[in-house]
């Protein structure tokens, strides 16, 4: 069986947590997180870092650092993970949706300016599958509002968007440490920001809201978002390797590019000029006259071994939010539909070998054409 996507532990990340083993310190209170949140920050271009437990955790984080409360909207596409939904309503605030670019299946930036209300407090800026967003559109969306602009580059981890790495352009950005991420640490995230005030509410968030004056006083509700030094250890050992990983990352996608791009009804992943797309996991999308689904597809690659993995479904069309009269039941969102609908994504690991991703090719050629 080819697996969608798997880790890499190598030896630097066993000498860290060796190390951290032995220091006694494996606790938010040991010296890797620091670590590895500077590290990290120096990476993407920030002045801070903020590791947090999870993903999730980090966006929503990062929304309470930016600001959002009760009352405020955050806009975000429909088409990403449900993470993002529920960070924005557990701080009280709704979410507005936007569809997406059908060829980046990136939140369509053209639909951003025409959602922003009086009360919109944040565009939460979601990176799909290693490709940056069109960041210049959303800067100027908000240019002279009170607006924040919070990126979630949890799979965007070394890309770029005009030289600048993903996560460095907003106030305040997101990313995930889970195990299929280019950088692991099992399960774990990060916040990175310039902002003084918002590093500091961003602390303060992940530590229950402790008073920083008299500790069992909160002003605030708070939660218990740290991140282990363990977890740290690991994450400090992959970034070591995080450049050959991306330079990996960049070569599979595009040899993936060379073997799928001339098959009749199906749209490879982009990379638009002003982009450095990581191919976090490489995607595709059928044509609908095909007159196949990507469930059918998949499930014939299975039998041959093949791993796969859906596309996301909308979060409007979630009942989870509908029930909750959160998202419209009959919103209207064409490009969302059809990529949940027909696309899916391929073995995307970096232990996958040329021959591995060949194979993988040849099989869906040959059932296409089939």
């Amino acid at each position: 069986m080819i697996p969608v996507n798997e880790p890499v532990i190598g030896e630097a990340e066993e000498k860290y947590i060796i190390d951290c083993v032995r220091s006694g310190w494996i606790s938010s209170e040991g010296e890797y997180v620091g670590k590895f949140e500077s590290t990290l920050a120096e990476y993407v271009g920030k002045r801070s870092g903020i590791a947090v437990c999870n993903g999730t955790a980090a966006v929503e984080t990062a929304l309470y650092a930016a600001g959002v409360k009760e009352g405020d909207e955050v806009i975000l596409p429909t088409f990403t993970i449900m993470s993002c939904a529920l960070a924005i309503l557990r701080l009280g605030a709704k979410p507005v949706l936007v569809d997406i670019e059908p060829d980046t299946w990136n939140m369509d930036v053209s639909q951003v300016r025409s959602s922003i209300t009086e009360k919109t407090k944040a565009i939460l800026v979601v990176h799909i599958y290693g490709h940056p967003v069109d960041m210049d559109q959303i800067l100027e969306a908000v240019a002279g509002k009170d607006i924040k602009v919070v990126e979630d580059a949890a799979e965007s981890l070394g890309a770029e968007y005009k030289g600048k790495k993903c996560g460095s352009i907003g106030d305040v950005s997101a990313y995930s440490f889970y195990a299929n991420k280019i950088v692991t640490t099992g399960e774990g995230g990060m916040v990175l920001t310039d902002n003084p005030e918002i590093e500091e509410r961003a602390r303060s968030y992940r530590n229950l809201c402790f008073n920083s004056q008299e500790r069992f006083l909160h002003n605030d509700i708070g939660y218990n978002f740290r991140m282990s030094s363990l977890q740290a250890a690991v994450g400090l050992g992959q970034m070591q390797r995080l450049e050959q990983n991306v330079k990996r990352k960049r070569e599979m996608g595009e040899l993936y590019v060379s073997l799928l791009s001339r098959i009749k009804g199906l749209q490879c992943q982009v990379e638009k000029p002003w982009a450095k797309t990581v191919y976090w996991m490489y995607s595709v999308q059928l044509d609908p006259s095909l007159g196949k689904t990507a469930k059918e597809i998949m499930s014939e690659l299975r039998e041959r071994g093949i791993g796969t993995r859906p596309f996301f479904r909308g979060l409007h069309d979630q009942p989870a939010l509908q029930q909750r009269g959160v998202v419209p039941v009959k919103g209207v969102f064409p490009a969302a539909d059809a990529a949940y609908k027909f696309g899916f994504y391929l073995p995307s690991g970096l232990t996958l070998t040329d021959e591995h991703i060949t194979e993988v090719c040849t099989s869906l050629k040959e059932i296409l054409e089939s």
